[in-house]
């Protein structure tokens, strides 16, 4: 075999234990860490691992690269008709991460943009870190789509009324100092910090007693898991019709092509 044919592609995600700290890197820099169906399986495969291994206490989720923390689905793949969720992980939700529930708490190390299914993603965390570079908003309605994977009732649940549905309708980002100032992230470092300053917080959180910190993430989540039950029930109920629109294909499809798109309202 010729060294032009041992060419070994990287995997989608990276996954690496850090004493008690599992770090899960997002690896598809040069798509902006969109998520793909092998992304979704190495990422849930890494929390059901996680989850069930007593030496695990903490979950760290990042991105590879500068450009971005995760861009969100893969447009690309969707136009071509591709799956970005494995029929048999759907219940994972996108990335195998944001309908994955574990007993262990998760910390988000935004290192960039985190727009779409990116915000989704920091949504799904428990405490958020994020470099002063990164950007946070659903822009689903620019492409004709739905933020499906939580965002919709997360981003309401997480941010004051009026502020959250201004950006679910116009589908503008905040930066992070914005996002630090509505609570939707805890800390804000410069970008080389980010991965540090989150594993730093992952360190004090896994120094604590490993069952009480898991007890208060379920006592703290029960207050809120009929809300989001119904939130993903509306999610459901109202993706279909959207994602089998003329402008959920035409969305993509001018995103693929750099240019504006032409909505026709059906």
């Amino acid at each position: 075999m010729t060294s032009t044919d041992s060419t070994v592609t990287a995997p989608p995600a990276l996954i690496e234990r850090r004493g008690n700290i599992l770090l899960i890197t997002l690896n598809r820099p040069e798509a902006r860490n969109a998520v793909n169906a092998e992304m979704c399986v190495l990422v849930g495969d890494a929390l059901e691992e996680a989850d069930k291994d007593p030496e695990v206490r903490v979950v760290v989720l990042t991105g590879a690269g500068d450009k971005a923390f995760c861009a969100g689905a893969d447009l690309k793949a969707l136009t071509r008709g591709e799956r970005v969720i494995p029929a048999d992980r759907e219940e994972w939700g996108l990335a195998g991460y944001v309908g994955h529930r574990i007993s262990k708490p998760t910390i988000a190390a935004v290192n960039g943009p985190a727009l779409g299914g990116g915000t989704e993603l920091v949504l799904a965390s428990d405490l958020v870190v994020a470099a002063d570079t990164a950007v946070f908003g659903l822009p689903e309605v620019k492409r004709g789509l739905v933020a499906g994977a939580g965002g919709a009732f997360r981003l309401t649940a997480k941010l004051p009324a009026t502020i959250a549905m201004e950006l679910l309708l116009t589908g503008e980002p905040v930066d992070a100092h914005r996002a630090l100032d509505l609570h939707l992230v805890n800390r804000v470092v410069p970008a080389a910090d980010v991965l540090t300053a989150a594993l730093e917080l992952a360190d004090t959180v896994a120094a604590n007693a490993p069952l009480a910190v898991q007890a208060h993430k379920r006592i703290a989540l029960r207050q809120r898991a009929s809300a989001e039950e119904l939130g993903w029930i509306s999610t459901s109920e109202e993706l279909p019709a959207i994602a089998a629109s003329d402008d959920a294909k035409e969305g993509p499809r001018a995103f693929s092509e750099k240019r504006s798109p032409v909505w026709t309202g059906r």
